[in-house]
């Protein structure tokens, strides 16, 4: 007797892809990156801290690219890389770094709760390919779901460091599209290395202006943050970032950030020994249910 073993066979459990795998990896070091910022700014001006890490970030891009032999990036990518290079080697650095002043790392991450949505926004203006409604509702879901957590910490009150981290928010999200489209056809790695080699000699004009500027005092606090936001946050993380992205695409991708504001905080709460409420394991619930939506919606 035939029988149609797809209608009895049981559903699988799909294996998370290689793409999102590495984008979550991405995710994860990124969520240091305020914390360690924080830990810089325990020796280091936010301008100097800024230049440094873009010197710093440079030194290990430009070491990789010359081991490898890796040829220049094509002239048509040039514009893009240098999308990049603003958005996510110059202007995200030194916003967040100017709203640590004065903002709490609880209500930075503000701008990573906005930050999947505006980069999927972006990504659809690139590559006129837009994402079902299901994926829209559960991504706007998610990130308005964390954009209320991060404000409620500081009673939903906006501050003077907003305005940094809007503009902040705008710049990475312009990177991090430009950056996955690129990773399509070239290695991640690559884009973010040719990125901060591009942004190289601002960062090295912001070290010769704010150095003499800015008092430095070199505690242990400070160098391993320095160390991990320039190793990590501006190179590393984005290696496995956009390769991430290319595998799986920029809008989908993206989505995995819902939870890097959340992940913040733990590290906050563990690194700097700030305190939230009851709220943060109810949020983490909404946010991860949204993301599973997400990565299971189909792109129309």
């Amino acid at each position: 007797m035939n029988t149609d073993r797809s209608a009895i066979a049981p559903s699988r459990v799909l294996p998370l892809s290689n793409g999102t795998v590495l984008a979550a990896l991405g995710v994860l070091g990124f969520s240091f990156s305020f914390p360690g910022t924080v830990w810089a700014l325990d020796g280091f001006g936010p301008w100097s801290a800024t230049g440094v890490r873009g010197v710093l970030a440079a030194v290990i891009a430009l070491s990789a690219l010359l081991a490898t032999r890796s040829p220049l990036p094509d002239r048509a990518d040039r514009p893009a890389l240098a999308v990049v290079a603003v958005g996510c080697a110059i202007g995200f650095p030194l916003l967040t770094t100017l709203a640590l002043r004065t903002s709490s790392t609880a209500h930075s991450a503000v701008v990573i709760g906005a930050l999947p949505m505006a980069t999927a926004a972006i990504s659809v203006l690139l590559t006129r390919r837009r994402p079902s409604g299901v994926f829209w509702a559960a991504s706007g879901t998610g990130a308005a779901t964390v954009v209320a957590f991060a404000l409620s910490q500081n009673h939903g009150r906006p501050t003077v460091a907003d305005l940094y981290l809007f503009g902040a928010l705008l710049l990475c999200a312009a990177g991090y599209a430009e950056g996955g489209r690129l990773s399509a056809h070239m290695p991640g790695w690559r884009v973010i290395a040719w990125g901060v080699v591009f942004a190289a000699p601002v960062n090295l004009a912001v070290c010769a202006w704010a150095l003499p500027q800015e008092p430095v005092h070199l505690t242990a606090k400070a160098l391993a943050g320095m160390a991990y936001i320039a190793g990590v946050s501006q190179f590393g993380g984005f290696v496995v970032w956009y390769r991430g992205m290319g595998l799986v695409g920029v809008a989908r991708a993206s989505q995995l950030q819902l939870a890097q504001p959340l992940l913040t905080l733990v590290w906050a709460v563990l690194l700097l020994g700030e305190r939230f409420g009851s709220v943060v394991p109810l949020a983490s619930v909404v946010v991860l249910a949204c993301i599973a939506v997400t990565q299971r919606a189909r792109a129309a």
